[in-house]
């Protein structure tokens, strides 16, 4: 096939912006270093909230903006994580974020110092005003190996246009002591999506223990497994995991080990989402 010399300058260009977006990511200005080391302080998360907020309608982008303005660096400095904070496509109401602790012992502590500390007082009653419901939260832990992926803070110089990407979470509903059985069962089809170019995110379960800050309810409900992953745009959630999902579905509810058909939550990450696609992510 022919090329034209100005569809290859064309071609040879965008080769080059690709390249140099790509370095933008993988070098900090002054070291040369991954920016991935400049978050190797932040540890790993052993205990998880996986919070689905309903706002009142027509109000999830003041939610949004009071979140994403006032919240992930106040919880960064008591020892928590805004690991990821989305909008879901279920309806234009629905908010979810997730929080990662260290381990179950510091989430009563860092729970504490935020809703009785004073970002939180001076802002808990614009906020709560437009949030009628934040009780539907799953405690969880990463199944060992399957931390939920900690990502750099969104920059706002290399992301200018925010977090980019679609998260999509698959929840299953657990037969009780039948966690470990079914992950058995399932690896096969989560292998399916990683080899497809889905970016596993985590793969959580159920943290069995009591609620150690009552004044925040989680589900009793349980088990439950939880999957996340990551796709680029909405190409690739058509193209590649809807069409898996599809087949994998089939799969998931003939091991005979879920009490429900499992629930897809697909989810556009906010401005300052963590979680996203994030081009040197490895």
């Amino acid at each position: 096939m022919k090329i034209h010399s100005k569809t290859l300058v064309t071609v040879v260009l965008a080769i080059v912006v690709s390249v140099i977006t790509a370095s933008a990511y993988a070098q900090t200005s002054s070291s040369g270093s991954s920016i991935m080391d400049t978050i190797q302080h932040l540890g790993e998360f052993q205990a998880i909230e996986f919070r689905r907020y309903q706002t009142s309608p027509g109000q999830r982008d003041h939610f949004t903006a009071y979140f994403d303005s006032l919240f992930p660096e106040a919880m960064e400095q008591l020892g928590a994580l805004v690991l990821g904070s989305f909008h879901e496509r279920t309806g234009p109401t629905a908010f979810t974020w997730l929080r990662g602790f260290h381990d179950i012992n510091a989430r009563p502590i860092v729970n504490s110092a935020f809703y009785y500390g004073p970002v939180w007082k001076e802002h808990r009653t614009a906020v709560n005003a437009i949030l009628p419901d934040s009780d539907n939260v799953m405690l969880l832990k990463p199944l060992p190996g399957r931390e939920v992926t900690v990502l750099p803070a969104v920059d706002p110089v290399q992301e200018p246009g925010g977090a980019k990407g679609v998260m999509v979470a698959e929840i299953f509903s657990i037969k009780k002591g039948s966690v470990e059985d079914f992950v058995r069962a399932a690896e096969p089809q989560f292998a399916r999506y990683r080899a497809a170019g889905i970016r596993e995110a985590g793969l959580l379960e159920t943290l069995d223990v009591p609620n150690n800050f009552p004044q925040l309810p989680i589900r009793e409900d349980g088990p439950f497994l939880v999957w996340m992953g990551i796709v680029k745009d909405d190409r690739s959630l058509t193209e590649r995991f809807e069409p898996l999902r599809a087949e994998s579905v089939k799969a998931f509810i003939a091991s005979g080990l879920l009490r429900a058909d499992p629930e897809i939550v697909i989810m556009d990450p906010t401005g300052r989402s963590r979680l996203r696609w994030f081009p040197t992510w490895q």
